[in-house]
């Protein structure tokens, strides 16, 4: 029975049988092996009638050898001191938990790195922030007070329902100036939430809190993809506001950081948060730090890189489009672009819209669906990876192929993109 360690977790070997390996330093410290190779620690103890227990810890991977070795210490510590009997505290607590207090749980080991996203990886801090909205806006209100072991697919059903109806919708002022939270409802809002709502209720059949997850098989819409794309004359129509803005009170950071949308095919928080190290000149490239999908190399087409070149760094300032005022990046483009796109009179046109906008150019101009999934940085691409040093040639071509469709559509009297005014600029952060 030798002592538990990480190299001794890992080369345990499955067998067609669970089994058990006991740590030979810390009496009652466990992992359990299972035949699909999946691992999870155990402590086992006795209460104070002499009756035996054994309670789960977690799973190797999320927690480490030495984290449940830890836990295993101070879970027979309180056994050994104070008698206590932490798996009946456990299923006690658990048979009174609430949905709140589920998501509360939920979101500590989010927080903690043990909830994983996208490719196995733990959640990232702006995904944590969406999912916490959701709770507070949606489910909290609805569902918090329910017991999590008595919630049925019925009530997921009218969860949905209340959602799509807008019952949670709410416009209302936020402490911070001239700060508001606008929660809508309709069928896509509540499939995200619905979703969300799912993982967590996974989440808890896998920590042995309920046996089923009653979201499984409830019916729900179709979360539509927005398919808005902008046609050559609507392109030249925001050509037209930005000129304009350039010679109006509009920021030069919410127009340039419309500019770059457009020719990028960049999300808005990629765009808002660039960094100056982040821009490869040379390469013809992006190399973006952290993204939607991780780090990601981005082929960008020479008018956008003509743009860049065009603006004057603010002194001391890391980003591409600095704060207006204080320090970090600027915030404002969201509304800017609002703005712009208002001025330009067209309907349904977001910073997303870009994004869709320029994949739809790239396939009339009749680039294969990997390629343009390379270039907008998708997880599907080719192209994600911080140690890509030389991005093909091919993909490079293509972006600037796109880009200057774009740039030709906004205006073609406009062959070189106009850099911004530089006036104001030196030392505004």
């Amino acid at each position: 029975m030798p002592k538990l360690t990480k190299r001794v977790v890992d080369d345990a070997e499955p067998k067609a049988a669970a089994h058990f390996i006991w740590c030979s330093d810390l009496k009652g410290f466990g992992v359990r092996i299972h035949p699909t190779g999946r691992r999870t620690y155990y402590v086992d103890y006795r209460n104070r009638d002499g009756g035996r227990k054994r309670m789960k810890l977690g799973d190797h991977g999320p927690l480490t050898c030495e984290e449940a070795r830890k836990l295993a210490m101070k879970t027979l510590g309180g056994v050994a001191l104070a008698g206590d009997d932490p798996l009946t505290e456990r299923q006690t607590r658990r048979n009174s938990l609430t949905v709140k207090e589920l998501c509360a749980d939920y979101m500590a080991a989010a927080e903690k790195g043990l909830i994983f996203g996208k490719k196995r990886q733990p959640k990232k801090p702006y995904t944590i922030v969406q999912d916490r909205a959701r709770i507070d806006r949606h489910i909290a209100p609805l569902l918090g007070k329910k017991l999590v072991k008595e919630l049925t697919r019925a009530d997921v059903a009218k969860f949905i329902r209340d959602v799509t109806t807008g019952k949670t919708a709410v416009d209302m002022k936020t402490e911070k100036k001239r700060g508001r939270v606008i929660v809508r409802g309709g069928a896509g809002t509540a499939a995200r939430a619905a979703n969300f709502l799912g993982s967590i209720l996974t989440w808890a059949v896998h920590e042995e809190i309920i046996e089923s997850n009653p979201a499984h098989g409830v019916k729900r819409q179709a979360d539509r993809k927005r398919t808005r794309r902008l046609t050559p004359e609507e392109y030249r129509a925001l050509g037209d506001a930005l000129r304009q803005a350039e010679d109006n009170r509009e920021t030069w950071q919410g127009v340039a950081g419309a500019r770059l949308l457009a020719l990028t095919g960049c999300r808005l928080g990629e765009i808002v948060k660039l960094r100056w190290s982040e821009v490869n000149d040379a390469g013809g490239c992006f190399r973006l730090e952290d993204t939607k999908e991780g780090a990601s190399t981005r082929p960008i087409g020479r008018p956008a890189l003509d743009l860049l070149s065009g603006l004057e760094r603010v002194e001391d300032s890391l980003y591409v489009l600095p704060a207006a005022r204080g320090e970090g990046h600027f915030g404002g483009l969201s509304g800017a672009f609002e703005r712009l796109v208002e001025r330009a009179g067209l309907e349904g046109v977001t910073p997303h819209t870009m994004r869709h906008s320029f994949a739809s150019v790239a396939a009339d101009l009749g680039f294969a669906e990997s390629t343009i999934a390379a270039m907008l940085g998708h997880a599907s691409g080719s192209v994600t990876s911080r140690y890509v040093h030389h991005l093909d040639a091919v993909l490079i071509a293509a972006a600037d192929k796109v880009a200057r469709a774009i740039e030709s559509y906004m205006t073609r009297a406009e062959a070189k993109v106009v850099a911004m005014p530089k006036r104001g600029r030196k030392g505004a952060g």
